[in-house]
């Protein structure tokens, strides 16, 4: 919701915007929603996925006690939080980098990074570190050091503990350590009744991350697909077809079922008849999965990359700009409570009734 009143660099200059987060909490019980997963929240050079300082909210969304009263008016609304964990890499502004800039083979972080002493970066560092898919802003993490994972853990430890979260996103989790994992879900176990591990996972069987001794869910970008495909082409077999391979892949795991998010184009955008918009919310509600919003395309709103930059995806909205009454937030908000009053809806068993290419029937 605010990340367009925010500098992109982080100035240091502390002001609390992560209390807009409270204006929207009636609209997120009116839509019958019960979580919120929030993009990642703590110390970082820029846009939070190069975290600084994993134990303090970012100065530019407020201080530790502002997130905390946001963390408490959810709870008191029956809101779950879930926080992006971004454990694959962190910002070089993180103090573990800093010291081994500063200090080279003396450095007691120096086996915290995968780093070389006789080469060098794209930034002249004397050294040369591995980036998360070569982007050497962001300083990978060695997550087969007990330090590290120590580390993490006791941060995971700490947001519980101060901010009462009940669920991690893992960022990136198709790239991390499945050692890590295991020994955080065990953790996690824990830690909380019911606290739930999700991951970002684009490719591949997702059964991988998806199981008891692992994440509890992950991002269905499969499914992502063919809503908006499946649509486009006037073809619902891929839709059906997907929902069947992916039941008989995760069995009784539900993935997490979006039609957007922060890292891809708004659906608005992507339907060539706008009138799907219906068909796609409809059906994110009622496949096997976890639905999700992402923030503003319960209203339509449009959101394309335009050259390389993904900001359109993350505009700064205003309650007051949108009418909640409009039909497709007011489907929204049907199928919400749907979703609330009948099991069936998330404990069901599916089956396909009737399918050609542009008609889908299941129960």
């Amino acid at each position: 919701f605010v990340l367009h009143e925010m500098p992109f660099e982080n100035d240091g200059v502390p002001k609390n915007r992560i209390a807009k987060v409270d204006d929207w909490i009636p609209h997120i019980q009116k839509l019958g929603a019960n979580a919120i997963y929030f993009s990642p929240v703590f110390e970082s050079d820029t846009h939070g996925y190069n975290t600084r300082d994993y134990k303090k909210i970012d100065v530019r969304l407020g201080t530790n006690e502002d997130f905390k009263a946001v963390c408490d008016h959810l709870h008191d609304a029956g809101i779950k939080v879930v926080l992006d964990g971004v454990f694959n890499h962190v910002g070089r502004g993180f103090f573990g980098f800093q010291d081994v800039l500063k200090n080279r083979e003396n450095s007691p972080y120096k086996d915290w990074f995968f780093i070389h002493f006789d080469g060098n970066s794209n930034y002249n560092d004397g050294l040369w570190y591995e980036g998360w898919e070569g982007y050497y802003n962001l300083v990978k993490l060695n997550l087969n050091n007990p330090d590290v994972v120590n580390y993490l853990i006791e941060s995971v430890r700490g947001w519980v503990d101060e901010f009462d979260i009940d669920g991690i996103r893992l960022d990136a989790a198709d790239v991390l350590d499945f050692g890590f994992m295991k020994e955080l879900r065990s953790f996690c176990n824990g830690l909380k009744p019911d606290f739930w591990l999700m991951g970002e996972v684009i490719h591949g069987d997702y059964s991988r991350w998806a199981n008891n001794d692992m994440l509890h869910s992950v991002t269905n970008y499969e499914l992502h697909k063919g809503l908006y495909s499946g649509h486009n082409d006037h073809n619902y077999f891929e839709i059906a077809h997907t929902i069947k391979r992916l039941n008989g892949i995760v069995g009784d795991k539900k993935l997490y079922t979006f039609c957007d998010n922060h890292d891809v184009a708004r659906i608005y955008s992507k339907l060539n008849n706008k009138a799907h918009m219906y068909n796609v919310a409809i059906l994110v509600y009622t496949v096997p999965g976890i639905p999700s919003i992402y923030y503003g395309s319960e209203f339509g709103i449009p959101g394309n990359k335009e050259n390389g930059s993904d900001w359109n995806l993350r505009p700064d909205l205003n309650l007051a700009d949108f009418n909640e009454k409009d039909e497709l937030p007011a489907l929204y908000t049907t199928l919400g409570h749907l979703k609330q009053r009948f099991p069936e809806l998330t404990y069901g068993d599916y089956r396909e009734l009737y399918l050609t290419t542009g008609q889908f029937a299941f129960a």
